[in-house]
């Protein structure tokens, strides 16, 4: 019989001990007496839940990756420094405001740039080639690709941010990109990179365990800083790794993170709001309410998560078979912000004319 492999072994165990960190750091602060990461602000524009539920996912996930980077060092001498103290700054960054430590958003941005181009610089992180030959040119200028990497981070730590707390939307939506990533990898033969891939679904999947279809647990702002911050190394890594897939492919999968932000910035403009403050008209949002019209909120809740992700996955699942055809992607790539735009206004328009019966 053949043995089993190292890495199998190792992720095996890495999946029973992540479970229990979870489950510990969400039993320690379910408790009715602990309200240090609760959230309990139901009346934030954002907030779409009735009762306490514990921020705690991020800091599960934090102690978990953590781990994972140890055994990855200590059994296959693998060292991803890089992926420490940057997403670990992101998140100490988040976990502030999980811990209702008040700061403002203008502070809150300034120390994510501040951090973010520490590391992008200390560890020359920045993205090989996109399938635009003019940006390919202005990459020569470091001040230039230094500035488009870091705006890169912010848009996917934010997007991420901003769909957390809706049941299982950012953690469905995280594995749904890990998972495409995965297979990129696996079939290009980027074993230890996979690695990493396969423990972040892990992770996640553990996460929904406690956040879907009914929450006990949120990510909180450090955990979606933190897989923010993940996500946006994965694709910056998987772009590099491997050259022959058209980079609009990648950003096909991050579509959803980016345009969420893209769109919610210039929307809140035009209605003369601060695009720094949250709102109750994100997609997700109004397709909750729209739902919610002849369903109860726990079941318009988690529905939102699922048509959101099915839609996205039918989409990077078709797209998946182009992903080396730069073409296609820069034409779907720039097709969905209209698709987007229209199901938005659509949704919009239908819960507003029901609602006004």
């Amino acid at each position: 019989m053949q043995s089993e492999s190292p890495e199998l072994s190792v992720l095996s165990l890495f999946a029973i001990v992540s479970f229990f960190i979870a489950l510990v750091v969400q039993k320690i602060f379910s408790k009715k007496t602990n309200y240090l990461l609760t959230d309990q602000d139901y009346d934030k524009p954002q907030a779409f839940h009735t009762e306490a539920i514990p921020r705690c996912g991020g800091l599960a996930a934090i102690i978990s990756f953590t781990f994972f980077l140890y055994l990855d060092k200590i059994f296959f001498s693998y060292v991803n420094s890089l992926y420490f103290f940057l997403t670990l700054s992101m998140f100490l960054i988040g976990f502030a405001d999980d811990l209702k430590i008040k700061i403002s958003p203008n502070k809150r941005l300034l120390a994510m740039i501040i951090f973010l181009g520490i590391f992008i610089n200390i560890f020359s992180l920045n993205i090989e080639r996109v399938d635009l030959q003019f940006l390919n040119y202005l990459f020569e200028s470091i001040i230039f690709k230094t500035s488009f990497v870091l705006i890169c981070f912010l848009f996917i730590i934010n997007g991420s941010n901003l769909i957390d707390g809706f049941n299982g939307l950012l953690g469905l939506h995280l594995i749904i990109i890990n998972f495409f990533l995965l297979t990129i990898n696996l079939d290009n033969g980027n074993i230890n990179f996979s690695i990493l891939l396969i423990a972040q679904i892990i992770i996640l999947t553990i996460f929904l365990l406690f956040n879907f279809p009914k929450a006990k647990i949120f990510m909180g702002d450090g955990g979606s800083y933190f897989f923010g911050s993940l996500t946006s190394l994965n694709i910056i890594y998987s772009n590099n790794l491997n050259l022959q897939i058209s980079s609009f492919y990648f950003c096909i999968l991050l579509f959803y993170l980016f345009f969420e932000v893209f769109f919610s910035f210039f929307r809140k403009l035009i209605q003369n709001k601060s695009p720094l403050k949250p709102d109750n008209l994100h997609l997700h949002m109004i397709i909750f309410k729209y739902l919610k019209i002849n369903r109860d909120s726990i079941k318009s809740n988690y529905y939102t998560s699922i048509l959101i992700n099915l839609f996205y996955f039918l989409v990077v699942s078709l797209m998946y078979f182009f992903k080396d055809n730069g073409t296609i992607c820069k034409l779907i790539f720039f097709l969905l912000p209209v698709l987007y735009v229209a199901i938005y206004y659509k949704i919009l328009k239908r819960y507003k004319s029901i609602n006004e019966k």
